[in-house]
């Protein structure tokens, strides 16, 4: 199918320091994101338009919806379920305990309800102790993957197959994994040349087509399945960290961005950086999963 979009559109001028980490809640007709930096919960209505910040105690990578205002959050330290309405804390995981300078970066659920999520080094050194994690029904941790400067992603493509990046490396992987959680192969999927920026976060269409952000690039870019750049969308925003499709029809591709590391000049000529995005288009993208267990 031809992809047609709207002129991306602002809804939120945020002004996050480092936005991330986009969710739909369809039961709640509301975009969630976070600012890992600020430790903020950012929540925008798309019915009403009403917006809201919660802020957390850590540093924020993601969030993922559980069920009502539960919902897990990736943090600096360790994985926490919480309803973020009372800010209960019904479970917290540690994660790293053992390397302080690292934090949870972006994670998202699986086809099948399960949590994936990667680490990284927080001063951002060039040193590979980032990881990647599943969190499993049971609410166990299996380390799947090591050796990564900047984790980000994931995007899934079937039951065992998805898509996971080293944004240091410009490289998005193509990843199998078997029931044990082993990996079975791991492939460069596409590798962003020197000036389009780093690729952070992504999702996946209803053709498995892979709408891919660029950080520093300014753009998100549309790979088909074969790995053939097929769209570019650019915006006025320099950093492009993340993106989901939401809405009613599931047909809104709404996207995060940061003003980190951004120059005065810079800020002045990509204005809408740390803003929230709505583009429309004429694809769909899969619902995203609650996170499942049998444990809450």
């Amino acid at each position: 199918m031809n992809i047609k979009i709207s002129e991306p559109k602002v809804i939120w001028k945020a002004n996050t320091i480092l936005g991330e980490g986009v969710l739909w809640v369809k039961k709640h007709n509301c975009i969630y994101f976070v600012d890992i930096k600020k430790q903020n919960i950012l929540i925008y209505n798309t019915k009403t338009k009403n917006k809201k910040k919660i802020k957390i105690n850590k540093e924020i990578g993601f969030m993922s919806h559980i069920k009502n205002n539960i919902f897990v959050l990736g943090l600096q330290s360790e994985i926490r379920i919480i309803n973020i309405k009372n800010k209960k804390i019904i479970k917290s995981i540690p994660i790293e305990k053992n390397i302080p300078l690292n934090r949870i970066n972006d994670g998202k659920t699986d086809l099948i309800g399960r949590l994936w999520f990667g680490t990284m080094d927080n001063p951002e050194r060039m040193i590979k102790s980032g990881s990647l994690y599943c969190l499993d029904k049971n609410l166990k941790i299996h380390k799947v993957d090591t050796n990564y400067y900047i984790t980000n992603g994931p995007a899934f493509l079937n039951n065992n197959t998805f898509l996971h990046t080293d944004s240091r490396l410009k490289t998005i992987f193509k990843i199998k994994i078997s029931k044990s959680y082993k990996i079975i192969s791991k492939k460069i999927f596409i590798k962003l040349k020197k000036n389009q920026g780093s690729p952070d976060g992504m999702t996946i269409d209803q053709d498995k087509n892979v709408w891919v952000c660029h950080y520093g690039g300014a753009r998100i870019s549309v790979f088909n399945k074969t790995g053939k750049m097929i769209k570019t969308i650019n915006l006025l925003a320099k950093n492009i960290t993340n993106c989901t499709f939401g809405g009613k029809n599931r047909n809104e591709l709404f996207v995060t961005s940061a003003i980190k590391g951004m120059s005065k000049t810079q800020i002045k000529k990509f204005y809408y950086s740390g803003s929230l995005f709505k583009i429309k288009t004429n694809m769909k993208g899969s619902t995203p999963k609650p996170f499942i267990s049998n444990n809450l």
